[in-house]
């Protein structure tokens, strides 16, 4: 006989039970909720507060930025660049606006439409420098290696100095050959790389060039970017080599040099330079070092403009203060090689290099083309800008 009251009773338990379970689901799937929640809330706060550290670095990057090029280079120059802030801010809109209406097409074409003789050949270029890098070994330096190269030098200097070159002329403050005049303290390197001296471009903008030129700078400088270029200019603007030939003409023994020194092979590096200095410091005065600091600053500062770390009119106003520097330092385009053939040997000598006697004549007979050429590519561009005279006129 069914029991009618037991069943009701198990059915109201029945529902009791699914109600009691449903309430329960209800309320986790509510934590849940509200777990998933506070975990959103708490990611986006997180996300704003990296932005917001971000946006702090950047504003603090800047400002180190700003202080460098302040350290660098004059109240009247960097007036210049913060009037110059909205009109870039407009090219780079431009720019972004023109790129855009090309087109996955049209950028393609710009990409691959260049000339591919000279990409390969700049691409073998590249990889014959990075095996070169990769076999170069240097040699073990002596005492009559080093007296050979001090003959070499000699030799190279008396060379440039009997070069015919054009009197130093008057530049007025807003005479145009002061932009030529920067460009062509690069003029060594630039021989050399095959570089442009017409303007600031060093080459053409193409992407492999592009890429060389940067490995180039991260290779050679362990540059990767804007502030570690603006750094390494405000070395060379304010310290460099002229003030390390000072220190090693002014330090007594090679040891008080030495001590600090990691490695054997630091310590060797460093006598050898202390020798050099001790053996021409009543020759050349630390003011003679002025063209190989500015000649490599110069050069930066095109490559930096080229790879789009600082821009054209931060470049112009930085070679402005170089050249104004080297005018007054020095007096003629002979005495500015023979500083960068007398750094460039002590360079050679820090860095253990043995192949100092080929690079001096490199960089001679580029000196002699920049001075002696037929005004052909980068030949004889020297020696038709004139030297600035040491006294300016800056009266219009």
């Amino acid at each position: 006989m069914v029991n009618i009251e037991e069943m009701m009773k198990r059915a109201q338990q029945a529902s009791e039970n699914a109600s009691k379970q449903l309430n329960e689901s209800m309320e986790k799937s509510r934590k849940i909720a509200e777990q998933n929640k506070a975990d959103a809330e708490k990611a986006e706060a997180e996300k704003q507060l990296r932005k917001q550290e971000a946006e702090a670095q950047n504003a603090a990057n800047q400002q180190r930025q700003v202080e460098i090029l302040g350290q660098m280079f004059s109240p009247e120059f960097m007036a210049q660049m913060t009037d110059m802030e909205a009109m870039i801010q407009q090219k780079v809109d431009e720019k972004v606006e023109e790129v855009t209406a090309l087109g996955l097409e049209g950028m393609m074409n710009q990409l691959l439409g260049e000339d591919m003789g000279v990409i390969a050949a700049a691409l073998e270029t590249l990889a014959m420098e990075n095996e070169e890098d990769e076999e170069t070994e240097p040699s073990d330096f002596d005492q009559a290696l080093e007296e050979e190269l001090y003959r070499v030098l000699d030799e190279k200097l008396a060379q440039i100095q009997s070069l015919p070159e054009p009197e130093p002329v008057l530049y007025t403050q807003d005479d145009p050959r002061w932009a030529k005049f920067g460009i062509l303290l690069s003029g060594i390197i630039s021989n050399l790389n095959d570089h442009q001296l017409d303007d600031m471009d060093v080459e053409e903008h193409i992407p492999v060039m592009e890429q060389q030129i940067a490995s180039l700078v991260r290779r050679s400088w362990g540059i990767h970017g804007r502030s570690e270029l603006l750094d390494t200019l405000r070395y060379l603007s304010q310290e460099g080599y002229t003030f390390r030939y000072q220190l090693f003409c002014d330090t007594v023994t090679a040891k008080e040099l030495t001590d600090e020194a990691e490695d054997e092979e630091e310590r060797e590096a460093l006598a050898r330079a202390w020798r050099f200095a001790q053996h021409y410091k009543t020759r050349f005065s630390p003011s003679f070092m002025t063209g190989w600091d500015t000649g490599r600053a110069a050069m930066l500062t095109r490559w930096g403009c080229y790879l789009g770390w600082i821009t054209e009119g931060e470049a112009i106003g930085m070679l402005r203060e170089l050249s104004l520097r080297a005018a007054q330092e020095l007096h003629s385009w002979r005495e500015f090689a023979q500083s960068y053939l007398f750094g460039g040997l002590m360079w050679k000598l820090l860095c253990s290099d043995t192949s100092a006697e080929c690079y001096l004549g490199f960089v001679a007979d580029a000196a002699i083309d920049l001075l002696t050429g037929q005004a052909e590519d980068n030949e004889g561009q020297w020696r038709n800008c004139p030297w600035p005279a040491r006294r300016y006129d800056f009266q219009a």
